[in-house]
């Protein structure tokens, strides 16, 4: 029994740990992945980098193409897609 009381303050500081650290971040990434998915033509994007641009085509692998200004389009990793300031109406029909 002592031996499982030595045991007690190591759960808890696990449990702690997990509620406040492990699982928000767990939440945050389901997030993050979940509005990467949902990415279409002509959403308005800001890049980890800081660059703000329009989706002008999202490819099949893990990439889109955002253009930053008029004419002027980057092969952007989805992944590094930190925000999504508008999105676009989805085409009715």
């Amino acid at each position: 029994m002592e031996a499982f009381a030595q045991f007690v303050p190591l759960i808890l500081i696990f449990a702690i740990m997990w509620f406040l650290l492990i699982r928000p971040q767990q939440k945050k990434l389901k997030e993050h992945k979940a509005m990467v998915e949902a990415l279409r033509k002509g959403d308005q994007v800001v890049t980890q980098g800081g660059m703000i641009g329009k989706v002008s085509r999202v490819k099949e692998d893990d990439e889109i193409e955002v253009e930053v200004a008029q004419g002027v389009k980057v092969r952007v990793v989805k992944s590094t897609i930190s925000q999504v300031l508008s999105k676009t109406e989805p085409a009715e029909g």
